[in-house]
């Protein structure tokens, strides 16, 4: 949480890459394509309107490309993302604290990306409304722990063609319903003198959806479904107490319709502090 009037901004960058994907449940190679790699831009920003009630904004660019064959590479803006957090809770338990939070959020492309090009486009083109619950306990000596759950209602997506076929039928229309998603993750991590060290899980269901055909591409609804472990540390500059740097990686280790990719990121974060300074009197 940001305290009252303190905004943090910043810039990350990640590179995603994968060769090897689930084809459904079945976990091959596909040499047309050899391996895809995303690049992501994202800026970052969340402001502390009270010391419990925070704003959010995200913005990406991607850009795709595969190392075979004759498919291009896509690149744009994605999606805006925008969201609220709230801390609802907040009490002594034992020898350490517990905090419970509430987030909502809502994103929406920004550009005109067709998300009928998987693996290679940069997003699935939906409007997306989510709501998260999220509990976390602080020991004394610096170790925490996160238990967060969420809920995503996707809108349909438009495509560039009258009809599509996906989950054993054909559909006469350019709309597609996309399936919503439920998504929980468990963080155990340490946060003390500017340092934080934290080991990830990360589960996305989505719920409903067909699996990529045999020898086909990609579908926008197919059931994304992923696994993933992670690490991540963070370190706020002893020189410049405002300024963090941030690296993390990922990897993905059980899924049906995605990559089994692994995920590198790094970029720093600058706190900015707007309150009111106080003024002394004679």
């Amino acid at each position: 949480m940001m305290p009252k009037n303190d905004f943090c901004t910043g810039v990350l960058y990640s590179h995603d890459r994968w060769t090897n994907y689930w084809e459904g449940t079945l976990k091959r190679d596909n040499g047309n394509i050899g391996s895809v790699t995303t690049q992501v831009i994202t800026w970052v920003g969340n402001y502390g309107i009270t010391d419990k009630l925070n704003v959010i904004a995200m913005l990406p660019y991607v850009k795709t490309e595969a190392s075979q064959g004759t498919m291009q590479g896509m690149d744009g803006l994605q999606d805006l993302t925008l969201g609220v957090k709230y801390q609802a809770v907040s009490a002594a338990v034992g020898s350490g604290t517990f905090r419970g939070f509430v987030t909502g959020m809502a994103s929406t492309p920004l550009s005109n990306y067709t998300p009928d090009f998987l693996p290679l486009s940069i997003g699935l083109a939906s409007t997306n409304v989510g709501g998260r619950l999220t509990g976390n306990y602080t020991w004394e000596n610096g170790l925490y722990l996160n238990v967060s759950a969420g809920y995503t209602w996707r809108s349909n997506v438009t495509l560039d063609r009258p009809s599509y076929f996906t989950d054993g039928r054909i559909y006469f229309t350019n709309e597609v319903q996309m399936p919503n998603v439920f998504d929980y993750n468990a963080d155990l991590g340490y946060l003390r003198n500017g340092l934080q060290l934290v080991v990830t899980y990360q589960q996305q269901n989505v719920l409903g959806g067909g699996d990529i055909r045999r020898q086909d591409m990609p579908f926008v609804s197919n059931r994304m479904n992923f696994s993933r472990v992670g690490a991540l540390v963070m370190y706020y500059l002893p020189f410049h107490k405002n300024l963090a740097v941030r690296a993390m990686v990922n990897q993905t280790v059980a899924g049906r319709n995605v990559g089994e990719s692994t995920t590198l990121l790094g970029g720093f974060l600058y706190t900015l502090h707007f309150g009111a300074k106080e003024t002394k009197t004679e």
